[in-house]
């Protein structure tokens, strides 16, 4: 079947010399395109590929920096945390030392503070034992005198005999201070 035979309607060329015309003005229109529009359409492509890729890159960069600048910011973080750590240790520590220290002081006055007390009640009882004995020699010196009927005039021998007395007294246990210690 012959192309001028077939039935193109309108579209049939009614000389072969317009086929040859529309071809030649087919590829002349192709070869334009390839030269003037094509070049046009690949430079906007290269250009949209960069912009593109200018910005991948971009956007890589500031990612690593962000990253960076996280790590940075953890380091700090955990520089802070262990420089808070050992602020806290040193405070427990010296506050350890600081109530150790205060235990001690109060230790040593609580000591001392017995100490004087001590030292004060034995002076106490050593003056009560003074005026005890005087007293009691006092005391037996009139006894012996109304039980003699005469007066023991004699202070040397009347002090000498009460401090026997009272020395034997002192070497034995008396009944009330081993009660005082049994009720202790």
């Amino acid at each position: 079947m012959n192309i001028l035979e077939m039935d193109l309607g309108p579209l049939v060329p009614h000389h072969s010399i317009e086929i040859i015309v529309g071809i030649i003005l087919l590829l002349l229109l192709t070869w334009l395109i390839a030269k003037a529009v094509v070049p046009r359409f690949e430079k906007l492509y290269e250009e949209r590929t960069e912009t593109i890729q200018g910005g991948i890159e971009r956007a890589e960069k500031a990612q690593a920096e962000a990253q960076v600048a996280l790590e940075k910011y953890q380091a700090q973080l955990a520089n802070v945390r262990d420089e808070a750590a050992q602020i806290r240790d040193d405070a427990k520590s010296q506050g350890a030392q600081v109530i150790a220290e205060m235990r001690a002081n109060a230790q040593a006055e609580a000591d001392r503070i017995t100490e004087r007390a001590n030292a004060q009640i034995q002076a106490e009882r050593d003056q009560a034992v003074r005026e005890i004995r005087a007293e009691i020699g006092d005391l037996a010196t009139t006894l012996a005198s109304r039980i003699v009927g005469e007066s023991l005039q004699d202070d040397q021998r009347v002090q000498a005999t009460v401090d026997r007395f009272l020395a034997s007294l002192a070497e034995e246990p008396s009944a009330s201070d081993s009660r005082t210690v049994n009720q202790t």
